[in-house]
């Protein structure tokens, strides 16, 4: 069991930067593949960001590459994401997202455990 709790989110302008936390409980937190996902109002949650057990592989939506950066810290059971030149199209509820697998995942209904999401939204 993981239990998952995001912060960081906030009022950005457009152009600005955030930089998302989640917190993992436990000490397995090595073991699991984690994810960001996002949901805006009226749509589906998307795929973000994903990032293998060791930090050595990333994947990003094409929506996102080049701007966000996904990255873990392992000994503090954290995995960040790095929001650059943010655009009025990213406001969205964010959420990580933990899988209990060896390979990375961009589908929501492969991952086990879900955090209670933080909100971001960016000012034009």
């Amino acid at each position: 069991q993981v239990q998952l709790v995001e912060s960081g989110g906030g009022l950005v302008q457009a152009g600005g930067s955030l930089r998302l936390s989640c917190a993992a409980s436990g000490r397995t937190f090595s073991t699991y593949v984690m994810g960001w996902f996002r949901q805006a109002p009226g749509k589906e949650r998307e795929f973000v960001a994903t990032i293998s057990r060791s930090g050595a592989s990333t994947f990003y939506a094409d929506s996102v590459k080049g701007r966000f950066t996904i990255s873990r810290d392992n000994a503090k059971n954290t995995v960040y994401l790095q929001m650059n030149s943010l655009k009025p199209e990213d406001t969205a509820v964010y959420y990580c997202a933990a899988r209990g697998g060896t390979f990375a995942a961009t589908v929501r209904g492969q991952y086990d455990y879900w955090g209670q999401g933080t909100q971001v939204t960016v000012s034009s």
